[in-house]
C-alpha cells in the first residue's frame, strides 16, 4: 500500500506522551516519502501573513518596476526574475533572498572571508516596500526553527537523541519565493499537463515550505512512483527531506521528490527556506547509520556544494543570454512572448 504525505501536529508529536501511532506515521513518511505537512508548528500566523502580504505587493508591481529588482550582477539566486518556457510563456516568477545582505554583513556575523564571498552579490530590496526585509528575515528565522524541530522529531522516531542531526546555529540557509502564474495554454497534451517546476529533490538537509493559492499544484512522489497532490492547508508548513539528510542516514530517510503542475486559470505561490549545516561541515553517514564496510554515500562538503551552485545551475538551466549576463556582471531580465 502506498504511503501518503501525512498531516502531523508538530507540538503533539514532540510531546513526552506522543502516541506511538503518531510517531509511527512520521517514521513511515520520512522513510518512504520524505515529505510531511506540519500544523501546530509554533510559527505565529501573523509572521506568515506579514511576509506574504509584503512580498505579494512586490510581485503585483508593474513589470517595469520589478525589472529594477533584478540582481545587479546577474546572480540567479538574488533578487527578482522571471522564467519563461521555450516559447516565451511565463512559467515562474521568483524572488531570491540571500542569508546575508552583503559580504560585509556575513563577515560581521562571523563568517570567514572565503565563505563571506558567497554574499558579494547583494540582496535587492524594493524601495516601495520598506518593511519587506524585516518581515522576510523574521519569517526565515521562524521557518528555520521549524526545520530544527522537525529534525529533532525525526531523530526521536528513529529511537535516537534529538540532537542527532547537527544543524546548529551556524547553519547555511537559502530562501526563495516562487509565484506560479495562470496557465491557460491548452493547445497540446503537454500544455494540459504542464510542469511549472520539474521533478527534483532538494540538496538541503531539510526544506521548510509554505504554500498558498487556488490549487494544489505541489505534488510529492510516493514509493511506487505515483504522485500525490499536497493540499493547501491554511497555516500548514511542508517539510521536505533533502539529499544531505539521506546522506547522514545512509539512505534510510528518503529525499522528498516533488514537482509543481499548472493550475489552468488559477495561481499558486510558495516560499521555501532551504536548511543546511554550517559551511565548514562535511556531510557523511552518521555513526548510528554508517556502514563502514560498504557505504553508498560519498562525503559532501557543504562549502563546495554552495560555492559551485551557481555554475552548476547555469550549466543545466541557463540560457545563452542569462549566462552572458552573469559572465558580464550585469542584470538579466528574460524576454517574454507578447
Amino acid at each position: 500500500m502506498s504511503v501518503n504525505i501525512p498531516v502531523i501536529d508538530l507540538q503533539a508529536a514532540l510531546s513526552e506522551d506522543a502516541p506511538e501511532d503518531l510517531l509511527a506515521t512520521v517514521r513511515a513518511a520520512i522513510e518512504q516519502v520524505g515529505i510531511v505537512q506540519f500544523v501546530n508548528h509554533g510559527v505565529p500566523q501573523q509572521v506568515i501573513d506579514e511576509f506574504h502580504q509584503s512580498v505579494g505587493r512586490v510581485l503585483a508591481l508593474p513589470r517595469a518596476e520589478k525589472e529594477k529588482l533584478a540582481s545587479p550582477t546577474g546572480h540567479p539566486y538574488r533578487g527578482w526574475r522571471q522564467w519563461p518556457d521555450d516559447f516565451g510563456r511565463l512559467e515562474l516568477e521568483r524572488i531570491n533572498i540571500g542569508q546575508y545582505d552583503s559580504a560585509e554583513d556575513a563577515l560581521a556575523a562571523g563568517l570567514s572571508p572565503e565563505h563571506a564571498d558567497l554574499f558579494t552579490h547583494v540582496n535587492v530590496w524594493p524601495p516601495s516596500e520598506p518593511g519587506l526585509r524585516e518581515a522576510a528575515f523574521r519569517y526565515r528565522d521562524a521557518l528555520f526553527g521549524v526545520g530544527r524541530r522537525a529534525l529533532a522529531l525525526y531523530a526521536r522516531v528513529l529511537g535516537l537523541p534529538e540532537d542527532t542531526f547537527p544543524v546548529g546555529d551556524d547553519a547555511y540557509t537559502t530562501f526563495v519565493v516562487n509565484d506560479y502564474p495562470t496557465w491557460t495554454h491548452t493547445g497540446t497534451d503537454a500544455d494540459t499537463e504542464k510542469l511549472l517546476l520539474l521533478e527534483h529533490a532538494d540538496g538541503s538537509a531539510v526544506t521548510v515550505l509554505h504554500q498558498e493559492g487556488d490549487y494544489a499544484g505541489l505534488q510529492g512522489q510516493r514509493p511506487d512512483g505515483s504522485w500525490q497532490s499536497v493540499p493547501i492547508l491554511p497555516g500548514a508548513l511542508q517539510v521536505f527531506s533533502g539529499t544531505l539528510l539521506a546522506n547522514w542516514t545512509e539512505g534510510r530517510l528518503r529525499p522528498g521528490r516533488h514537482r509543481v503542475v499548472s493550475g489552468g486559470s488559477v495561481t499558486r505561490r510558495s516560499s521555501a527556506v532551504f536548511i543546511n549545516p554550517g559551511l565548514d561541515t562535511v556531510v557523511e553517514p552518521l555513526p548510528p547509520f554508517a556502514d563502514p564496510e560498504d557505504s553508498d554515500f560519498e562525503p559532501v562538503s557543504v562549502w563546495e556544494q554552495a560555492s559551485r551552485n551557481v555554475e552548476e545551475y547555469l550549466q543545466v538551466f541557463g540560457r545563452p543570454d542569462q549566462v552572458a549576463a552573469w559572465r558580464d556582471g550585469r542584470p538579466y531580465v528574460a524576454e517574454l512572448a507578447q
